[in-house]
């Protein structure tokens, strides 16, 4: 493992299931970029998410993964230009533990003008994958998208105490 300093932080919203702040039920993502050029996300899954007794439901890993491999897109382009999936495929290697901090890496691995390609992982605590991804996305001007009023939804950094500035990868 080694220490990468973080560059940027990434925009949460009100309530996204995956970066809503205000969403009671969801994951409340953080998101990082890294000076090695990845996006780094950041949650913690409690009881509401689980499948198994203790695990963080598989339907949700694919969640978090996809989500953070989509926004990676941002990290060359505007945080209104969002990756929407075309497809996603996932390899589950170990299980998810609950109410510990969760770690998604993920990269752009290839890009044209209208789409990219991203891969990722899932790492826990200790090091290990718990969980590879990769999917093909469309790059989009959310205004595109969605119905996406960026004051009403809380489209901003939010800085919060235990932002890392480096973290241990």
């Amino acid at each position: 493992m080694k220490e990468i300093n973080v560059t940027r932080k990434q925009p949460n919203s009100k309530m996204c299931f995956v970066c809503g702040l205000e969403n009671n039920s969801g994951l409340k993502g953080q998101f990082y970029e890294m000076e090695t050029g990845e996006l780094l996300s950041i949650f913690r899954p409690g009881i509401d998410h689980q499948g198994y007794p203790g695990r963080l439901h598989g339907g949700l890993a694919a969640t978090i993964l996809d989500e953070t491999i989509g926004r990676a897109i941002m990290l060359t382009k505007s945080d209104t230009i969002w990756g929407v999936t075309v497809e996603f495929s996932m390899r589950l290697k170990k299980p998810i533990p609950l109410d510990s901090d969760v770690r998604v890496l993920t990269r752009v691995t290839k890009e044209n003008k209208r789409f990219f390609e991203g891969s990722g992982e899932i790492v826990l605590s200790d090091g290990s994958v718990a969980v590879e991804g990769k999917g093909r996305y469309l790059k989009m001007d959310i205004e595109k998208i969605a119905d996406f009023d960026i004051e009403e939804q809380q489209w901003r950094v939010v800085e919060m105490k235990d932002d890392p500035e480096r973290v241990r990868l």
